[in-house]
Protein backbone atom coordinates (compact mmCIF):
# COMPACT_ATOMS: atom_id res chain seq x y z
CA UNK A 1 0.00 0.00 0.00
CA UNK A 2 2.87 2.39 0.83
CA UNK A 3 4.35 1.76 -2.63
CA UNK A 4 1.04 2.50 -4.32
CA UNK A 5 0.60 5.73 -2.36
CA UNK A 6 4.15 6.76 -3.25
CA UNK A 7 3.46 6.07 -6.92
CA UNK A 8 0.42 8.30 -6.76
CA UNK A 9 2.37 11.08 -5.09
CA UNK A 10 5.18 10.84 -7.64
CA UNK A 11 2.65 10.86 -10.45
CA UNK A 12 1.03 14.00 -9.05
CA UNK A 13 4.41 15.68 -8.59
CA UNK A 14 5.73 14.90 -12.06
CA UNK A 15 2.56 16.15 -13.67
CA UNK A 16 2.71 19.51 -11.92
CA UNK A 17 1.52 22.11 -14.38
CA UNK A 18 -0.68 19.61 -16.18
CA UNK A 19 -4.42 20.11 -15.85
CA UNK A 20 -6.14 18.86 -12.73
CA UNK A 21 -8.68 17.30 -15.06
CA UNK A 22 -6.03 14.98 -16.52
CA UNK A 23 -4.74 13.92 -13.11
CA UNK A 24 -8.22 13.15 -11.84
CA UNK A 25 -8.94 10.82 -14.75
CA UNK A 26 -7.22 7.94 -13.02
CA UNK A 27 -9.78 6.83 -10.47
CA UNK A 28 -10.97 3.37 -9.56
CA UNK A 29 -14.64 4.19 -10.09
CA UNK A 30 -14.13 5.05 -13.76
CA UNK A 31 -11.94 1.99 -14.31
CA UNK A 32 -14.62 -0.18 -12.73
CA UNK A 33 -17.36 1.39 -14.87
CA UNK A 34 -15.59 0.59 -18.13
CA UNK A 35 -14.37 -2.84 -17.02
CA UNK A 36 -17.80 -3.74 -15.66
CA UNK A 37 -19.54 -2.84 -18.91
CA UNK A 38 -17.14 -4.73 -21.15
CA UNK A 39 -17.21 -7.88 -19.00
CA UNK A 40 -20.93 -7.86 -18.27
CA UNK A 41 -23.20 -10.76 -19.21
CA UNK A 42 -24.86 -8.40 -21.70
CA UNK A 43 -21.75 -8.68 -23.90
CA UNK A 44 -22.18 -12.49 -23.98
CA UNK A 45 -18.45 -13.15 -23.80
CA UNK A 46 -17.60 -10.98 -26.86
CA UNK A 47 -16.92 -13.88 -29.23
CA UNK A 48 -15.83 -12.82 -32.71
CA UNK A 49 -18.77 -12.74 -35.12
CA UNK A 50 -21.51 -12.61 -32.48
CA UNK A 51 -24.02 -9.90 -31.41
CA UNK A 52 -22.16 -9.66 -28.10
CA UNK A 53 -18.93 -8.43 -29.65
CA UNK A 54 -20.92 -5.93 -31.72
CA UNK A 55 -22.30 -4.45 -28.50
CA UNK A 56 -18.77 -4.19 -27.15
CA UNK A 57 -17.61 -2.52 -30.36
CA UNK A 58 -20.40 0.05 -30.12
CA UNK A 59 -19.50 0.77 -26.49
CA UNK A 60 -15.80 1.31 -27.24
CA UNK A 61 -16.60 3.51 -30.24
CA UNK A 62 -18.97 5.59 -28.10
CA UNK A 63 -16.21 6.06 -25.50
CA UNK A 64 -13.77 7.20 -28.21
CA UNK A 65 -16.37 9.67 -29.49
CA UNK A 66 -17.02 11.07 -26.02
CA UNK A 67 -13.27 11.49 -25.48
CA UNK A 68 -13.02 13.36 -28.78
CA UNK A 69 -10.59 11.15 -30.69
CA UNK A 70 -10.25 11.45 -34.46
CA UNK A 71 -10.97 8.55 -36.77
CA UNK A 72 -8.10 6.66 -38.38
CA UNK A 73 -6.95 7.54 -41.89
CA UNK A 74 -9.86 8.15 -44.20
CA UNK A 75 -12.38 6.17 -42.17
CA UNK A 76 -15.75 7.76 -41.51
CA UNK A 77 -16.18 6.01 -38.16
CA UNK A 78 -14.06 4.38 -35.47
CA UNK A 79 -14.74 0.97 -37.03
CA UNK A 80 -11.83 -0.33 -39.08
CA UNK A 81 -13.80 -3.02 -40.89
CA UNK A 82 -12.44 -5.82 -43.06
CA UNK A 83 -13.63 -9.06 -44.64
CA UNK A 84 -12.39 -12.56 -44.04
CA UNK A 85 -13.47 -15.93 -45.34
CA UNK A 86 -14.45 -18.97 -43.35
CA UNK A 87 -14.11 -22.39 -45.03
CA UNK A 88 -17.30 -24.26 -44.14
CA UNK A 89 -16.39 -27.50 -45.91
CA UNK A 90 -13.77 -28.72 -48.36
CA UNK A 91 -12.60 -31.74 -50.31
CA UNK A 92 -9.05 -32.19 -51.55
CA UNK A 93 -7.40 -34.70 -53.87
CA UNK A 94 -3.67 -34.76 -54.44
CA UNK A 95 -1.00 -36.88 -56.09
CA UNK A 96 2.78 -36.80 -55.76
CA UNK A 97 4.85 -38.58 -58.40
CA UNK A 98 1.67 -40.23 -59.62
CA UNK A 99 0.67 -41.64 -56.21
CA UNK A 100 -2.37 -40.49 -54.22
CA UNK A 101 -1.79 -38.55 -51.01
CA UNK A 102 -3.97 -39.08 -47.96
CA UNK A 103 -6.32 -36.07 -47.66
CA UNK A 104 -5.24 -35.45 -44.07
CA UNK A 105 -1.73 -34.79 -45.38
CA UNK A 106 -2.87 -31.95 -47.66
CA UNK A 107 -3.97 -28.54 -46.36
CA UNK A 108 -5.07 -25.76 -48.72
CA UNK A 109 -5.10 -22.06 -47.78
CA UNK A 110 -7.05 -20.30 -50.52
CA UNK A 111 -9.88 -17.83 -51.12
CA UNK A 112 -10.91 -19.78 -54.23
CA UNK A 113 -13.92 -22.07 -54.15
CA UNK A 114 -12.31 -24.23 -56.86
CA UNK A 115 -8.57 -24.72 -57.27
CA UNK A 116 -6.47 -27.00 -59.47
CA UNK A 117 -2.67 -26.90 -59.32
CA UNK A 118 -0.01 -28.97 -61.10
CA UNK A 119 3.73 -28.66 -61.55
CA UNK A 120 2.92 -26.61 -64.68
CA UNK A 121 0.78 -24.02 -62.85
CA UNK A 122 3.65 -21.72 -61.96
CA UNK A 123 3.39 -22.20 -58.19
CA UNK A 124 6.67 -21.66 -56.38
CA UNK A 125 7.85 -24.84 -54.64
CA UNK A 126 9.12 -24.50 -51.06
CA UNK A 127 10.45 -27.22 -48.74
CA UNK A 128 10.29 -27.30 -44.95
CA UNK A 129 13.06 -29.69 -44.05
CA UNK A 130 13.58 -31.82 -40.97
CA UNK A 131 14.95 -29.65 -38.17
CA UNK A 132 13.30 -26.44 -39.43
CA UNK A 133 10.83 -24.51 -37.28
CA UNK A 134 7.66 -25.80 -38.92
CA UNK A 135 5.00 -23.62 -37.26
CA UNK A 136 7.02 -20.42 -37.61
CA UNK A 137 7.82 -21.13 -41.27
CA UNK A 138 4.26 -22.17 -42.07
CA UNK A 139 2.78 -18.99 -40.55
CA UNK A 140 5.25 -16.83 -42.47
CA UNK A 141 4.44 -18.57 -45.77
CA UNK A 142 0.68 -18.33 -45.23
CA UNK A 143 0.99 -14.59 -44.57
CA UNK A 144 2.91 -14.03 -47.81
CA UNK A 145 1.61 -12.93 -51.21
CA UNK A 146 2.92 -15.73 -53.43
CA UNK A 147 1.29 -18.85 -54.83
CA UNK A 148 3.17 -21.62 -53.04
CA UNK A 149 3.31 -25.40 -53.01
CA UNK A 150 4.97 -26.32 -49.70
CA UNK A 151 6.36 -29.81 -49.16
CA UNK A 152 6.88 -30.61 -45.48
CA UNK A 153 9.07 -33.45 -44.24
CA UNK A 154 7.23 -36.34 -42.60
CA UNK A 155 9.11 -35.67 -39.36
CA UNK A 156 6.48 -32.97 -38.86
CA UNK A 157 3.56 -35.43 -38.96
CA UNK A 158 2.26 -34.48 -35.50
CA UNK A 159 2.78 -30.75 -35.99
CA UNK A 160 1.21 -30.86 -39.46
CA UNK A 161 -2.11 -31.70 -37.82
CA UNK A 162 -2.04 -28.17 -36.36
CA UNK A 163 -2.43 -26.56 -39.79
CA UNK A 164 -6.23 -26.93 -40.12
CA UNK A 165 -6.58 -24.77 -37.00
CA UNK A 166 -4.87 -21.94 -38.91
CA UNK A 167 -7.47 -22.07 -41.70
CA UNK A 168 -10.59 -21.74 -39.56
CA UNK A 169 -10.80 -18.19 -40.89
CA UNK A 170 -8.61 -16.54 -43.52
CA UNK A 171 -7.88 -13.16 -45.05
CA UNK A 172 -9.20 -12.81 -48.58
CA UNK A 173 -6.20 -13.14 -50.85
CA UNK A 174 -5.49 -13.63 -54.58
CA UNK A 175 -2.72 -16.08 -53.71
CA UNK A 176 -2.97 -19.69 -52.50
CA UNK A 177 -0.66 -21.79 -50.34
CA UNK A 178 -0.83 -25.57 -50.38
CA UNK A 179 0.95 -27.80 -47.84
CA UNK A 180 1.70 -31.46 -48.55
CA UNK A 181 3.32 -33.80 -46.03
CA UNK A 182 5.63 -36.16 -47.90
CA UNK A 183 8.95 -37.95 -47.60
CA UNK A 184 9.43 -38.17 -51.36
CA UNK A 185 11.62 -36.14 -53.64
CA UNK A 186 8.89 -34.58 -55.73
CA UNK A 187 9.10 -34.36 -59.53
CA UNK A 188 5.39 -34.30 -60.36
CA UNK A 189 2.31 -33.25 -58.40
CA UNK A 190 -1.34 -32.31 -58.76
CA UNK A 191 -3.83 -30.86 -56.29
CA UNK A 192 -7.55 -30.34 -56.78
CA UNK A 193 -9.61 -28.58 -54.08
CA UNK A 194 -13.26 -27.67 -53.74
CA UNK A 195 -14.39 -25.39 -50.89
CA UNK A 196 -17.61 -23.92 -49.57
CA UNK A 197 -16.73 -20.47 -48.23
CA UNK A 198 -18.53 -17.98 -46.01
CA UNK A 199 -17.60 -14.28 -45.85
CA UNK A 200 -17.24 -12.77 -42.36
CA UNK A 201 -17.17 -9.05 -41.52
CA UNK A 202 -14.92 -7.99 -38.62
CA UNK A 203 -14.00 -4.64 -37.09
CA UNK A 204 -11.20 -3.16 -35.03
CA UNK A 205 -12.12 0.01 -33.15
CA UNK A 206 -9.48 2.69 -33.75
CA UNK A 207 -9.17 6.28 -32.54
CA UNK A 208 -6.42 8.83 -33.11
CA UNK A 209 -4.97 11.74 -31.15
CA UNK A 210 -2.90 13.73 -33.70
CA UNK A 211 0.58 14.80 -32.65
CA UNK A 212 1.39 18.46 -32.04
CA UNK A 213 4.76 18.59 -33.79
CA UNK A 214 5.72 15.06 -34.87
CA UNK A 215 2.50 13.99 -36.57
CA UNK A 216 4.15 11.37 -38.78
CA UNK A 217 5.62 9.52 -35.80
CA UNK A 218 3.11 7.29 -34.05
CA UNK A 219 2.76 5.55 -30.72
CA UNK A 220 0.19 2.75 -30.42
CA UNK A 221 -1.75 1.74 -27.30
CA UNK A 222 -3.77 -1.43 -27.87
CA UNK A 223 -5.56 -4.46 -26.51
CA UNK A 224 -8.08 -6.99 -27.84
CA UNK A 225 -11.78 -6.78 -27.09
CA UNK A 226 -12.85 -10.24 -28.25
CA UNK A 227 -13.08 -13.26 -25.98
CA UNK A 228 -14.55 -16.79 -26.03
CA UNK A 229 -18.29 -16.13 -25.93
CA UNK A 230 -20.74 -18.67 -24.55
CA UNK A 231 -19.40 -22.15 -23.94
CA UNK A 232 -19.54 -25.23 -21.78
CA UNK A 233 -21.14 -24.36 -18.42
CA UNK A 234 -18.84 -24.21 -15.42
CA UNK A 235 -20.63 -24.26 -12.08
CA UNK A 236 -23.81 -23.28 -13.89
CA UNK A 237 -22.23 -20.33 -15.72
CA UNK A 238 -21.86 -20.56 -19.50
CA UNK A 239 -20.77 -16.97 -20.27
CA UNK A 240 -17.00 -16.55 -20.56
CA UNK A 241 -16.90 -12.87 -19.64
CA UNK A 242 -13.19 -12.29 -20.23
CA UNK A 243 -12.87 -9.66 -17.52
CA UNK A 244 -9.12 -10.01 -17.31
CA UNK A 245 -8.70 -11.37 -20.85
CA UNK A 246 -8.85 -8.74 -22.19
CA UNK A 247 -11.51 -6.32 -20.98
CA UNK A 248 -8.79 -5.12 -18.59
CA UNK A 249 -6.53 -4.17 -21.49
CA UNK A 250 -9.30 -2.34 -23.34
CA UNK A 251 -10.21 -0.51 -20.14
CA UNK A 252 -6.59 0.65 -19.99
CA UNK A 253 -6.67 1.80 -23.62
CA UNK A 254 -9.81 3.88 -23.01
CA UNK A 255 -8.42 5.37 -19.80
CA UNK A 256 -5.14 6.26 -21.50
CA UNK A 257 -7.06 7.91 -24.35
CA UNK A 258 -8.96 10.00 -21.78
CA UNK A 259 -5.73 11.00 -20.08
CA UNK A 260 -3.71 11.97 -23.15
CA UNK A 261 -6.66 13.83 -24.66
CA UNK A 262 -7.04 15.82 -21.42
CA UNK A 263 -3.32 16.64 -21.40
CA UNK A 264 -3.46 17.74 -25.02
CA UNK A 265 0.31 18.07 -25.42
CA UNK A 266 1.43 14.84 -27.13
CA UNK A 267 4.14 15.63 -29.69
CA UNK A 268 3.72 12.30 -31.49
CA UNK A 269 0.45 10.99 -32.90
CA UNK A 270 -1.16 8.38 -30.64
CA UNK A 271 -3.31 5.58 -32.04
CA UNK A 272 -5.65 3.78 -29.66
CA UNK A 273 -6.80 0.43 -31.01
CA UNK A 274 -9.13 -2.28 -29.77
CA UNK A 275 -8.44 -5.41 -31.81
CA UNK A 276 -10.91 -8.09 -32.80
CA UNK A 277 -10.24 -11.80 -33.41
CA UNK A 278 -7.16 -12.17 -31.18
CA UNK A 279 -8.49 -15.38 -29.68
CA UNK A 280 -8.85 -17.04 -33.09
CA UNK A 281 -5.54 -16.04 -34.63
CA UNK A 282 -4.73 -12.37 -34.05
CA UNK A 283 -6.42 -11.28 -37.28
CA UNK A 284 -7.47 -7.85 -36.06
CA UNK A 285 -3.93 -6.78 -35.22
CA UNK A 286 -2.64 -8.30 -38.45
CA UNK A 287 -5.06 -6.22 -40.50
CA UNK A 288 -4.33 -3.10 -38.46
CA UNK A 289 -0.59 -3.52 -38.94
CA UNK A 290 -1.00 -3.72 -42.70
CA UNK A 291 -2.49 -0.21 -42.70
CA UNK A 292 0.62 1.33 -41.12
CA UNK A 293 4.10 2.13 -42.32
CA UNK A 294 6.13 0.31 -39.66
CA UNK A 295 8.99 2.77 -40.07
CA UNK A 296 6.70 5.49 -38.66
CA UNK A 297 5.67 3.52 -35.58
CA UNK A 298 7.98 4.52 -32.72
CA UNK A 299 6.51 2.15 -30.12
CA UNK A 300 3.55 -0.11 -29.42
CA UNK A 301 2.16 -0.67 -25.93
CA UNK A 302 -0.08 -3.72 -26.17
CA UNK A 303 -1.91 -4.29 -22.89
CA UNK A 304 -3.26 -7.69 -21.98
CA UNK A 305 -4.54 -9.11 -18.70
CA UNK A 306 -3.58 -6.53 -16.06
CA UNK A 307 -6.49 -7.13 -13.68
CA UNK A 308 -4.74 -9.49 -11.28
CA UNK A 309 -1.56 -9.11 -9.26
CA UNK A 310 1.68 -10.24 -10.90
CA UNK A 311 3.98 -12.83 -9.35
CA UNK A 312 5.73 -9.87 -7.68
CA UNK A 313 2.38 -8.76 -6.23
CA UNK A 314 1.18 -5.15 -6.41
CA UNK A 315 2.80 -2.20 -8.22
CA UNK A 316 4.45 -4.41 -10.82
CA UNK A 317 3.99 -5.83 -14.30
CA UNK A 318 6.10 -7.58 -16.91
CA UNK A 319 6.99 -6.79 -20.51
CA UNK A 320 7.19 -9.54 -23.12
CA UNK A 321 10.32 -9.51 -25.27
CA UNK A 322 11.96 -7.15 -22.79
CA UNK A 323 15.45 -8.01 -24.06
CA UNK A 324 14.66 -7.33 -27.73
CA UNK A 325 14.66 -3.50 -27.41
CA UNK A 326 15.51 -0.89 -24.78
CA UNK A 327 11.87 0.14 -24.40
CA UNK A 328 11.60 -1.48 -20.97
CA UNK A 329 14.62 0.48 -19.77
CA UNK A 330 13.03 3.74 -20.94
CA UNK A 331 9.79 2.94 -19.16
CA UNK A 332 11.56 2.04 -15.96
CA UNK A 333 13.69 5.21 -16.06
CA UNK A 334 10.51 7.28 -16.29
CA UNK A 335 9.23 5.47 -13.18
CA UNK A 336 12.41 6.02 -11.18
CA UNK A 337 11.66 6.45 -7.50
CA UNK A 338 8.03 5.43 -7.86
CA UNK A 339 8.24 1.95 -6.39
CA UNK A 340 6.55 0.55 -9.51
CA UNK A 341 8.63 -2.03 -11.36
CA UNK A 342 8.48 -3.43 -14.88
CA UNK A 343 10.09 -6.88 -15.08
CA UNK A 344 11.16 -9.01 -18.03
CA UNK A 345 8.67 -11.71 -19.00
CA UNK A 346 9.17 -14.64 -16.56
CA UNK A 347 7.24 -17.08 -18.79
CA UNK A 348 9.53 -17.22 -21.82
CA UNK A 349 8.79 -20.93 -22.27
CA UNK A 350 5.24 -19.93 -23.27
CA UNK A 351 6.40 -17.73 -26.17
CA UNK A 352 4.13 -14.85 -25.10
CA UNK A 353 5.98 -12.27 -27.21
CA UNK A 354 4.66 -14.00 -30.34
CA UNK A 355 1.23 -14.93 -28.97
CA UNK A 356 -0.33 -11.51 -28.53
CA UNK A 357 -1.25 -8.58 -30.76
CA UNK A 358 2.19 -6.97 -30.57
CA UNK A 359 3.71 -9.75 -32.67
CA UNK A 360 2.82 -8.56 -36.18
CA UNK A 361 4.41 -5.13 -35.79
CA UNK A 362 7.34 -6.61 -33.85
CA UNK A 363 8.08 -8.89 -36.80
CA UNK A 364 8.36 -5.72 -38.90
CA UNK A 365 10.96 -4.26 -36.55
CA UNK A 366 8.70 -2.09 -34.39
CA UNK A 367 9.51 -1.99 -30.66
CA UNK A 368 6.14 -3.57 -29.93
CA UNK A 369 5.67 -5.24 -26.55
CA UNK A 370 2.85 -6.58 -24.43
CA UNK A 371 2.45 -5.41 -20.83
CA UNK A 372 0.77 -7.92 -18.51
CA UNK A 373 0.49 -9.11 -14.93
CA UNK A 374 -1.09 -12.49 -15.65
CA UNK A 375 0.54 -15.40 -13.84
CA UNK A 376 0.60 -17.71 -16.84
CA UNK A 377 1.81 -20.65 -14.80
CA UNK A 378 -0.97 -20.24 -12.22
CA UNK A 379 -3.83 -17.97 -13.33
CA UNK A 380 -6.93 -19.75 -11.95
CA UNK A 381 -9.53 -18.02 -14.16
CA UNK A 382 -7.69 -17.91 -17.49
CA UNK A 383 -10.06 -18.92 -20.32
CA UNK A 384 -12.71 -19.96 -17.83
CA UNK A 385 -16.26 -18.78 -17.14
CA UNK A 386 -14.97 -17.57 -13.76
CA UNK A 387 -12.96 -14.74 -15.41
CA UNK A 388 -15.32 -12.08 -14.04
CA UNK A 389 -14.86 -8.59 -12.63
CA UNK A 390 -15.20 -9.85 -9.06
CA UNK A 391 -11.85 -11.66 -9.41
CA UNK A 392 -9.95 -8.48 -10.33
CA UNK A 393 -8.18 -5.93 -8.16
CA UNK A 394 -9.59 -2.62 -9.39
CA UNK A 395 -7.31 -0.43 -7.27
CA UNK A 396 -4.13 -2.18 -8.40
CA UNK A 397 -5.35 -2.18 -11.99
CA UNK A 398 -5.87 1.58 -11.80
CA UNK A 399 -2.30 2.04 -10.57
CA UNK A 400 -0.95 -0.13 -13.40
CA UNK A 401 -2.75 2.00 -16.00
CA UNK A 402 -1.40 5.11 -14.30
CA UNK A 403 2.12 3.65 -14.38
CA UNK A 404 1.81 2.93 -18.12
CA UNK A 405 0.81 6.56 -18.68
CA UNK A 406 3.71 7.88 -16.60
CA UNK A 407 6.29 5.49 -18.05
CA UNK A 408 5.34 6.27 -21.65
CA UNK A 409 5.58 10.04 -21.27
CA UNK A 410 9.02 10.57 -22.86
CA UNK A 411 8.06 8.43 -25.85
CA UNK A 412 4.72 10.19 -26.37
CA UNK A 413 6.44 13.57 -25.91
CA UNK A 414 8.96 12.77 -28.65
CA UNK A 415 12.01 12.73 -26.38
CA UNK A 416 12.79 9.01 -26.52
CA UNK A 417 12.59 6.46 -29.32
CA UNK A 418 13.15 2.81 -28.33
CA UNK A 419 15.61 0.72 -30.31
CA UNK A 420 14.08 -1.41 -33.05
CA UNK A 421 13.53 -5.15 -32.97
CA UNK A 422 16.16 -6.95 -35.03
CA UNK A 423 13.96 -8.59 -37.65
CA UNK A 424 16.54 -11.22 -38.57
CA UNK A 425 16.29 -12.63 -35.05
CA UNK A 426 12.59 -13.32 -35.58
CA UNK A 427 12.96 -15.40 -38.75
Amino acid sequence: MIRLVFLFLLFAATTAGYSQKAINIFNTQEVERIEGTLSSDEMQGRKTGTPGIEKAADFIAAEFKTIGLKTFGGLKSYRQSFSMIKPVSSTVKATVNGHSVDEKNVVVFSSASQLTVTNKSGFKVVKIKAGDNFIRDAQRLIAGKENLLVFADTSFAKTFAFLPRLKRILFKSPSSVIFILTAQSVSDFSVSASQQLEEVQLSNIVGVLPGKSKKNETVVFSGHYDHLGIGKPQNGDSIYNGANDDASGITAVIMLAKYFKALGNNKRTIIFSAFTAEEIGGFGSQYFSRQLNPANVVAMFNIEMIGTESKWEKASAYITGYEKTNMGDILQKNLEGSGFKFYPDPYTDQNLFYRSDNATLARLGVPAHTISTSKMDNEPNYHKASDEIGTLDMANMTEIIKAIALSSRSIVDGKDAPTRVKVEELR
